[in-house]
């Protein structure tokens, strides 16, 4: 056997197989031995069918087999003798064959691409001091206590529907058609005004309306919009105001503080302080984090294997498409959308494997690894911010190899990257 070694890029090769003498009789024939022994021609009793009989029916099939054999047989060979670290399946091309005689073929192999990264220890990054406003200790407050409001009917008629107010209305679209959809039908439907909640330019269509008033409102519904007979369509809608309400809301007493699980007023507010203060370091910390990754792929440009950007394209789009279930998109929409974001897609899966790869080898040179006790502080940590049982995070962990074999491959590369942080500059701004 001979091969020579083409080089397509630095993630790709192209072997070519050239065997000048060709000859797998002896494979053929005990292929064909074996055959015989285990199948059944109308006429002869299981395995005793003459052999020309044999070589008649399944001599082309037996021989392709052979072939095949073969043919793997010096791939892995090759790529053994070569040290080839081979990403995805080999692709198998130009195979020129005849019995007995000179035979050639080439296969074509993705490979983990060998880095070289450039210096990062140089890198600079600013990082956000961590600080909680009184402003956002009161809408943390004003979310709190939006719970424990009431809808309260505004009795004046005079007054006109306005942002922040509550429509009890009931309306009906119709299409340019005339038609009249029942899914564009409503009773008694509850909407807050500036909520964003329906097509825009609705919600602005009814400000200024009076209790007891109908109004037709036009909308264009947007060229984006997930039911794809509705993209771009004008539609008026016939609105039937039929009450104003607005939300009271109470005071923080003492008691309604005690009700959502503080000592009193002065823990809520020194509780919230400091949650709101860790929240926001965790977040200032991811992003640098994220810039961090970033500015590695931007600077260290490689080519990478197309069947892990597939692998994990594919794997976006599962994910994605549960979530897209969940939020009441049929398949035609999932499609619709797919469609739409699939060079994202491909975009986001591609900067993946290369962030990916890049971290897999300073995780290498710096010998990081992750194990039973890395996953037991990553749950520990999990249960804290979420508030889920750490037993019940662990029994998710365990439940299946490939959940945990994930999870501490992606402790693995944090560890790595806090390994990387640790030798540059990050100055948190004051």
């Amino acid at each position: 056997m001979s091969y020579s070694v083409e080089e397509i890029n630095s993630c790709t090769k192209k072997l070519i197989f050239t065997f000048e003498s060709m000859d797998l009789t002896s494979e053929i024939q005990q292929k064909l031995n074996k055959k015989r022994q285990s199948i059944s021609i109308k006429g002869f009793r299981k395995g005793k069918a003459p052999m020309e009989m044999v070589q008649q029916l399944y001599g082309r099939e037996v021989e392709s087999e052979a072939l095949n054999t073969f043919v793997s047989t010096q791939l892995y060979t090759a790529i053994n003798e070569s040290d080839l670290k081979v990403v995805g399946e080999p692709i198998f091309g130009d195979i020129d064959y005849k019995s007995q005689e000179k035979m050639t073929f080439s296969v074509t192999l993705e490979l983990f691409p060998d880095l070289e990264l450039t210096d990062y220890t140089g890198y600079e990054f600013k990082q956000e001091k961590a600080e909680f406003s009184d402003e956002e200790l009161e809408q943390v407050r004003a979310d709190q206590l939006r719970a424990k409001a009431e809808m309260i009917v505004v009795d004046d008629d005079s007054v006109s529907l306005d942002k922040g107010h509550y429509a009890v209305m009931n309306f009906q679209g119709v299409k340019p058609d005339g038609e009249r959809p029942e899914n564009m039908h409503g009773k008694e439907f509850l909407l807050e005004i500036g909520s964003g909640q329906f097509i825009p330019g609705f919600e602005e269509g009814m400000l200024g309306m009076k209790k007891g008033e109908n109004r037709e409102v036009k909308v264009v519904f947007p060229e984006d919009y997930q039911a794809a007979d509705l993209k771009g369509m004008d539609v008026l809608f016939e609105v039937d105001l039929l009450e104003i309400k607005v939300q009271k809301t109470p005071e923080l007493t003492e008691e309604l503080a005690k009700e959502f699980g503080f000592d009193s007023i002065e823990d809520f507010e020194t509780k919230t302080r400091n949650n709101g203060v860790l929240e926001k370091q965790r977040a200032s910390e991811d992003k640098v984090r994220q810039e961090l990754v970033e500015k590695l792929v931007a600077d260290n440009q490689f080519d990478v294997p197309n069947a892990m950007v597939f692998q994990q394209e594919d794997f976006l789009k599962q994910d994605l498409e549960k979530t897209l279930g969940q939020q009441g998109f049929n398949e035609e929409q999932s499609k619709d959308y797919f469609e739409k974001w699939s060079e994202d897609l491909r975009t986001k899966a591609e900067f993946q494997v290369r962030s990916g790869l890049i971290l897999d080898h300073l995780s290498r040179k710096f010998e990081i690894e992750a194990g039973d006790e890395d996953l037991e502080e990553k749950i520990a940590e999990t249960s804290e911010k979420t508030g889920i049982e750490t037993e019940q995070l662990r029994k998710y962990y365990l439940s299946d190899d490939k959940i945990k074999s994930n999870m501490l491959f992606a402790i693995r590369e944090e560890k790595t990257i806090k390994k990387i942080l640790s030798q540059v500059s990050v100055v948190v701004e004051q």
